[in-house]
């Protein structure tokens, strides 16, 4: 038999409840919260990944750039607007932000070295690398030459070398927009009467070293027939249509595409 409780009891219990009823708060209605989703970042230039710092654009550069020098002064105030009033005056540039503030560039590196391959051969890279003999260990640098331009009459040329291939390319690259130079371009071939300048505006020869480049003009349409990575200067320097001769120990690419520019920088001088 279960103990029953007595009657006095439950009616205790029965005023609590009540009471409790009576004091019980209103609910308040609450406002939706917005739920904030947490976005994942994108892999990509300017995001963090696997822990390393986003790497800056060309724009957060500039804003940042605290030029030195008074022609860079000048370059960040406004005053001057346009890279051939410097060209012009063959006023020296020391600031690589100078060029990347006036004029659009692309950038390219020219196939200088050469991959390990079976029997002899081997793939065009655009690394040579050499090493050092030491007692300790043979100690490795990378070297490289870059080409930039804005395919509208200004080109240059850099070489870069260091310990590690990137610092090797921002070293050539800095040092082909400080060499930047300007390149006429007219309509020149005696059997082409266009108005447009895609070609030098007359016979050109560039040497360094033992390698001689000649570039001639020609035709709309002809194309440049020129040596493959003479293309990539050429074509950063807007010329569409040219004829070319080259002397020399051509196999050393270095010298033949300073051979190049050093034609493309006659070509601002009188016939």
């Amino acid at each position: 038999m279960k103990n029953k409780m007595p009657k006095e009891k439950n009616k205790e219990i029965d005023k609590v409840e009540k009471k409790k009823e009576e004091v019980a708060p209103t609910k308040i209605e609450e406002t939706p919260q917005e739920v904030k989703v947490e976005e994942k970042p994108e892999y990509g230039r300017n995001n963090f990944r696997r822990g390393r710092p986003p790497i800056p654009t060309t724009k957060e550069l500039l804003e940042a750039w605290e030029p030195k020098t008074k022609l860079g002064r000048d370059v960040k105030n406004g005053k001057i607007k346009n890279i051939d009033e410097i060209l012009d005056k063959n006023q020296k540039i020391l600031e690589e932000q100078i060029v990347d503030s006036l004029i659009e560039l692309k950038s390219d590196l020219i196939s200088i070295g050469q991959a390990k391959g079976k029997f002899g051969g081997g793939k065009r890279r655009a690394w040579r690398q050499t090493q050092r003999k030491t007692k300790a260990r043979n100690i490795p640098t990378f070297s490289t030459l870059a080409v930039i331009g804005d395919e509208k009459g200004h080109v240059g040329i850099g070489s870069g070398k260091a310990m590690e291939t990137l610092p090797a390319r921002d070293k050539a690259i800095r040092k082909a927009k400080l060499n930047i130079i300007k390149v006429a371009r007219t309509c020149a071939a005696f059997d082409c009467a266009c108005s447009e300048p895609h070609t030098v505006p007359f016979k050109v020869m560039g040497k360094a070293g033992s390698v001689k480049v000649i570039l001639i003009p020609a035709p709309q349409g002809t194309g440049l027939v020129v040596g493959g990575e003479l293309k990539k200067v050429l074509k950063f320097a807007g010329i569409k249509d040219v004829y070319s001769k080259t002397f020399g120990k051509k196999r050393t690419t270095f010298n033949l595409i300073k051979a190049c520019a050093d034609a493309l920088k006659k070509t601002n001088k009188e016939k």
